[in-house]
């Protein structure tokens, strides 16, 4: 057997193992199977993520906008969905990321390589990408390719940033990660005008008893932050709520809905307040969890 086999098996071996043992390896692997068809959402507002992780791309007039760009290891389906959405990838002027998790920020090292795109970060996240970057759980997609980057912009709280024709409000609302944002702007469709809402992660992976002891916040008040953040946005009027993943706000549901002639299958006034609730409630019962307190 040859040196150049002997290395190529024993890379492969690794991987292998490696991959077997990621307790996130269901994650990415066949990702082509998550792949959804782009659709137009309203106005200057579509999707382009997959069946699990929400991309949204809006158009600004001036150049597209990404929120986030996908889990790592999807980002040929990314730029398949803007092309098949009748956009084009190189038009990419700025990606938001919600947060600093690999599940968000697949695509962000590809599009400013490929195009000059321009990456935003919270900047508490931006921060612990330099200082704790094992938070970012990149390391669980198994493919040493997966590399961190230092965004271009760091997003501060109550930052108001203009990309072509749309004004976005940001603010810091930490829990899922420390540097999660919640973001807030006008879309206009014809002579209507709407309010979206955008929070940056909801998800309780981040606040378990296990992954806070192992992280150092042993009082676990993370979860008291997290409860702060919610209060925080809550009653922001929003009446395009867009998920983060599409169990947020029935992404999928609502799709079948636009394709059945529901014009405003996303227009809910009541989604926003109803989902920030829920999550408070499961958080302060996972609280009174003896398994979890």
């Amino acid at each position: 057997m040859s040196e150049l086999r002997k290395e190529y098996d024993h890379v492969q071996d690794e991987k292998a193992r490696w991959m077997g043992i990621s307790l996130a390896r269901k994650y990415f692997v066949n990702q082509e199977k998550r792949y959804v068809h782009p659709f137009h959402i309203f106005g200057n507002v579509w999707y382009v993520g997959d069946n699990w992780v929400c991309v949204h791309l809006i158009d600004t007039g001036d150049g597209l906008l990404l929120i986030d760009c996908g889990n790592c290891g999807a980002t040929a389906m990314l730029v398949q969905a803007i092309w098949e959405a009748g956009f084009n990838p190189k038009d990419v002027k700025w990606i938001v990321l919600s947060h600093g998790h690999m599940d968000h920020m697949g695509g962000a090292n590809f599009f400013r390589r490929m195009f000059g795109t321009r990456i935003y970060l919270g900047e508490p996240d931006s921060r612990d990408y330099r200082e704790r970057p094992e938070l970012s759980l990149v390391h669980q997609t198994g493919n040493l390719a997966d590399e961190l980057f230092e965004p271009d912009y760091e997003i501060k709280d109550g930052d108001k940033l203009r990309f072509g024709n749309t004004e976005i409000q940001f603010y810091l609302v930490p829990g899922h990660t420390a540097g999660c944002i919640a973001a807030f702007f006008d879309v206009k469709d014809g002579d209507r005008t709407v309010r979206a809402g955008y929070y940056g992660g909801f998800g309780f992976n981040t606040l378990k008893k296990s992954f806070l002891d192992d992280i150092g916040d042993t009082e676990h008040k993370t979860r008291e932050i997290y409860l702060n953040s919610l209060k925080k946005v809550r009653n922001q009027h929003v009446d395009l709520f867009l998920g983060n993943h599409c169990t947020n706000n029935d992404t999928l549901g609502r799709a079948e809905r636009l394709k059945a002639g529901d014009r405003d299958a996303f227009i809910d006034d009541r989604a926003w307040g109803d989902y920030l609730d829920r999550k408070r409630d499961e958080l302060l019962a996972l609280m009174q969890d003896p398994e979890q307190n």
